[in-house]
């Protein structure tokens, strides 16, 4: 895999709650250095100023998903309107857990119809969901209008990212969506399994050193 190959698939990401304006600036110089396909921040941060080549993604709902279906819908709203490119959108964990999957499909939607114009990821905490869980939430997602499943916040006590979980995700989604790991990916080791499962984007704060690892 050359450098371009998986830069190309990485939103580079900061989301340290106590991120400082000049930590995003140096991320979004580190972005446009290492050609990373976007930066990934909290709405706090936007607008944002990036080269042509690097898009802008933002989260929302995050990083609990307990936000409501119209708060996350408003934020979204808000997220598009400041000039992002993507949305990194959270669900009720507590919902699908529960086997309400109309909520959780519905409040995706919500949020789909809210910001038409983005690419919108819908972030499943993998790790603390069953399988048949994992395959509900995919399944909403899909349903609600979603063009990513995302696997985790890397917020989360459970864990992030897994090779199981985001074979899970690929296997229910198929081509139709695309599968982003996030979460724990911190070597190229980390980075080629998911790929290797599944993965079509990669959600990573330690970019700067997989690919380091890959020109080396």
């Amino acid at each position: 895999m050359r450098h371009d190959e998986l830069s190309s698939i990485i939103d580079h990401t900061l989301l340290a709650p106590e991120a400082t304006t000049a930590d995003i600036t140096a991320l979004v110089a580190e972005a446009a250095r290492l050609r990373t396909y976007s930066v990934c921040v909290s709405p706090s941060h936007l607008p944002l100023s990036v080269p042509d080549h690097v898009k802008v993604a933002a989260v929302c709902g995050f990083p609990s998903g307990t936000h409501t279906a119209t708060v996350k819908a408003t934020e979204a709203r808000a997220i598009a309107a400041a000039g992002a490119d993507e949305i990194d959108m959270v669900i009720n964990l507590g919902a699908l857990r529960g086997g309400d999957i109309d909520a959780v499909r519905d409040e995706i939607a919500l949020v789909r119809q809210a910001a038409t114009n983005v690419v919108l990821k819908v972030i499943i905490e993998s790790a603390v969901l069953s399988d048949p869980e994992i395959v509900s939430a995919c399944r909403a997602a899909e349903d609600g209008g979603a063009d990513f499943v995302k696997t985790s916040t890397g917020f989360h006590p459970a864990g992030g990212a897994s090779t199981h979980a985001v074979e899970l995700m690929r296997k229910t989604v198929g081509d139709r969506l695309g599968v982003k790991a996030s979460g724990g990916i911190r070597t190229l080791a980390d980075a080629r399994a998911m790929i290797e499962a599944g993965a079509s984007r990669l959600g990573c704060s330690a970019s700067a050193q997989i690919l380091a690892e890959l020109d080396c």
